[in-house]
């Protein structure tokens, strides 16, 4: 099969699209054949792209945890999953990924694609519908009512979660470049705030949450915003504990995990219209490089895709 191979963290030789061993299943895992997975740019200096859970180093491993895809193999121990199932799944991070013409998952963590979706639109969902949904109601347990500031809400991540939010019930406050603010409202957000000509802090008070998807300076900055005993979220890197103490505020920082049930109440959001995903760009699995390259410049709208196989 032909896949994307990751030769190092950084560099012009970082992405070879060449040939790979077709993986094999084990008990209570199935293997896809893979239309389609997304982008995320930061993948390659993940640590878990490059060592087993055990601590064994990989050698040149594939990229690509968002997969949709088609269910060719079904191994022991798999029940509720047939040959032949559309399916939408985020595996595992130290396995091999899905920029490739195969891939393997536990069947645990696939789930029905779903209906009104193409595959191409569906890799575009499970990484950033789960860290939105993680972050939302897990982590937050955001309920109608509530308000909450999202970073970088034009994003794959941010996009989703104002989205859930509002079908939660709750006040959206996104921040955002000016050429996105409509686009943000078409996803619902109430208040749109303009980072580069505006301090959100001065205009932002008493939020119940701020979920944070950019990090550094903006993420320092939005301690004084949330009201005391609300939470900061943030994916893109730890809050300090001592400033979280000292404004009397909750934090909590996460790396998304997979799971098949979250993504079936997604796909039902998305299926009956109160959800959509948005895809930024498409690109062949062969121009990997160009498409990762894109994704790190950042200032995308949703998610930027690789074609494995073409629409049917």
């Amino acid at each position: 099969m032909k896949a994307i191979h990751l030769y190092s963290q950084s560099g012009p030789d970082q992405f070879v699209f060449e040939d790979a061993p077709k993986p094999q299943p084990g008990v209570g895992e199935v293997l896809i054949r893979v239309h389609a997975t997304s982008v995320m740019w930061q993948e390659p200096t993940w640590p878990e792209t490059w060592k087993t859970p055990a601590g064994i180093e990989r050698q040149h491993p594939i990229p690509g945890h968002d997969v949709s895809g088609e269910v060719v193999e079904v191994e022991a121990g798999v029940t509720g999953i047939a040959v032949g199932e559309a399916i939408y799944a985020l595996t595992e991070f130290w396995r091999d990924g899905a920029a490739a013409e195969y891939t393997v998952a536990r069947a645990t963590d696939v789930a029905p694609k779903p209906r009104t979706l193409g595959h191409l639109q569906a890799a575009g969902v499970p990484l950033v519908g789960l860290t939105a949904w993680q972050a939302l109601f897990e982590h937050a347990g955001l309920t109608s009512g509530q308000s909450l500031l999202i970073h970088g809400a034009a994003g794959g991540v941010g996009s989703m979660a104002v989205q859930m939010a509002k079908w939660a019930g709750a006040t959206v406050i996104a921040t955002a470049s000016a050429h996105n603010h409509a686009f943000l409202r078409t996803l619902g957000a109430d208040e749109i705030i303009e980072y580069t000509t505006t301090r959100f802090e001065e205009v932002v008070h008493d939020v119940d949450l701020v979920l944070d998807t950019v990090g550094g300076e903006t993420l320092e900055r939005s301690w004084t915003v949330v009201k005391k005993g609300g939470m900061l979220i943030s994916v893109a890197s730890p809050p300090s504990t001592e400033q979280a103490k000292a404004h009397g505020v909750r934090s909590v920082w996460f790396i998304v995990e997979p799971n098949r049930e979250q993504l079936i109440q997604i796909g039902n959001l998305i299926d009956t219209g109160q959800l959509r995903p948005i895809t930024e760009r498409v690109f062949p699995l062969s121009e990997a490089s160009q498409a990762f390259e894109q994704a790190r410049q950042g200032h995308t709208r949703g998610k930027i895709i690789l074609r494995v196989e073409n629409e049917e």
